[in-house]
């Protein structure tokens, strides 16, 4: 007897039902935006510094009147391709001197690599509208006096809304990247090709490190 279950579809487990013109869009409707943010070093910053930075943190989400979601992404570094270079230009190096200094650099950065790993972070802000669905009745009347719509006449309108929810979702984007920027923080949007890429290596990390 076999009891190993069949094999279920990574989709089902992914709330995304579709990704259309940098936007997200949930299977329960919600719609997300997603900001890809550079980072500062705030250890390096003086105290002054460091407390408008924290104000301005402040400020932002205290001008917010929905939730946002701060995702830190770590992933391991890839040096095979940079000393694959390194090793490159050493061959190519006719200096003797210099040659031999790369050689050193090499063997460093092997060997460092080997005893630490080197990871990279990425930050991202998720920006979310969630719309307000209103379902047709389902009632006897509403069954009996309700304007009955064709598919495409729905189609239409459901065209209409989700413009009209991404509108909504554009102006809460543009105000969380205006409160970044206050912070000293640069942030933008990430487009479709972006965002697959983004998922495909959340789902699938040892293909993507």
């Amino acid at each position: 007897m076999n009891n190993r279950k069949d094999a279920q579809p990574t989709q089902q487990f992914v709330d995304i039902e579709e990704i259309k013109d940098g936007v997200i869009i949930l299977k329960n409707g919600g719609l997300r935006k997603i900001l890809i943010v550079s980072g500062i070093n705030f250890e390096l910053k003086s105290e002054d510094e460091q407390n408008i930075i924290i104000r301005a943190y402040q400020e932002l989400l205290n001008s917010l009147d929905f939730s946002l979601q701060i995702v830190i992404h770590s992933r391991k570094s890839n040096t095979e391709s940079y000393l694959k270079n390194l090793e490159a230009k050493q061959e190519a190096e006719s200096n003797i001197l210099l040659k031999d200094q790369l050689k050193e650099y090499i063997e460093f950065i092997r060997s460092f690599v080997q005893n630490n790993e080197i990871m990279t972070k990425t930050f991202f802000v998720s920006v979310p509208y969630e719309p307000n669905v209103i379902k047709e009745s389902s009632s006897m009347f509403g069954g009996i006096f309700g304007n009955k719509k064709t598919a495409q006449e729905k189609t239409q309108e459901q065209n209409k809304s989700l413009k009209e929810q991404i509108n909504q979702l554009d102006q809460r984007v543009d105000q969380v990247l205006s409160g970044l920027l206050g912070v000293g923080l640069r942030a933008v949007a990430l487009n479709n090709e972006e965002l697959i890429e983004l998922f495909y290596n959340l789902y699938n990390p040892k293909k993507s490190s």
